[in-house]
């Protein structure tokens, strides 16, 4: 399997980034390159990330966001750089389970072209967060599985690996943010690519501003949750083939 890359959007995040950074190396076991994206040089993510660098770690990048300022510019970004192979999309704040990834990559491996880590499944859990953000997550992510078939509890999240080529082939439309992680699981269902989970702890950050805006962007989800009731254009017919175990 292809080295694992990780897009890193951040945002002020100096104060979370070493503790993130910590439990990257200690949980992630496969070999990895994390790709940290950042919007302007006062982010005071960027010194953090220069010293991590200059104390001689050769698996960080950081990258300047070439799209415009936002998450998705930033995430794209990050698509950019990565050919081919998997890539994993993470928060800065600590709120991933990190220790899920090579979970993750295992299905990656075995032929998933989205693996999603999921709060809503079986095993899954959030701890702290706005509820009502919570809620109309919660009942996005249940309802596409239930009454439209998508293969995960947890369309919304954005702690998924996604395959590098399958991205590149799609024509990316969201601008307001988060969206997103909806619009690329979203579009990987209506085009037969395979999707699957495992159950993930989701925890709100400890430290820093959120940049979620709901009432913002929820247009925008909204936008993507009706999409996904469009005739699907295949059954598989996009995936990979499994790989040989």
């Amino acid at each position: 399997m292809s080295q694992l890359n990780i897009i890193i959007p951040v945002y002020n995040e100096g104060a979370s980034f070493p503790e993130l950074w910590n439990e990257l190396c200690s949980l992630v076991k496969a070999e990895f390159v994390a790709h940290v994206v950042f919007d302007f040089d006062q982010d005071n993510t960027v010194p953090v990330v220069n010293r991590i660098i200059a104390e001689g770690e050769s698996r960080l990048r950081l990258i300047k966001n070439k799209r415009g300022r936002g998450v998705v510019p930033a995430i794209m970004t990050g698509f950019d750089i990565v050919l081919s192979g998997p890539v994993l999309v993470v928060m800065a704040d600590l709120s991933d389970d990190l220790a899920q990834v090579d979970h993750m990559l295992a299905l990656y491996s075995n032929g998933y072209d989205v693996v999603v880590g999921s709060r809503y499944m079986k095993g899954g859990q959030l701890i702290g967060g706005p509820f009502f953000k919570q809620l109309l997550s919660r009942l996005a992510g249940t309802s596409l599985w239930w009454f439209r078939g998508l293969p995960t509890h947890d369309a919304t999240n954005a702690f998924k690996v996604y395959d590098s080529e399958m991205v590149r082939s799609f024509t990316v439309e969201s601008r307001g943010g988060f969206e997103l992680n909806l619009e690329l699981t979203v579009k990987a269902f209506l085009t037969g690519h395979r999707i699957a989970e495992v159950p993930s702890t989701w925890r709100d950050r400890k430290s820093g501003e959120s940049r979620f805006r709901l009432w913002k962007w929820l247009p925008h989800y909204l936008r993507w949750y009706v999409y996904a009731f469009r005739r699907r254009s295949g059954s598989q017919t996009g995936s990979r083939r499994p790989a040989v175990v």
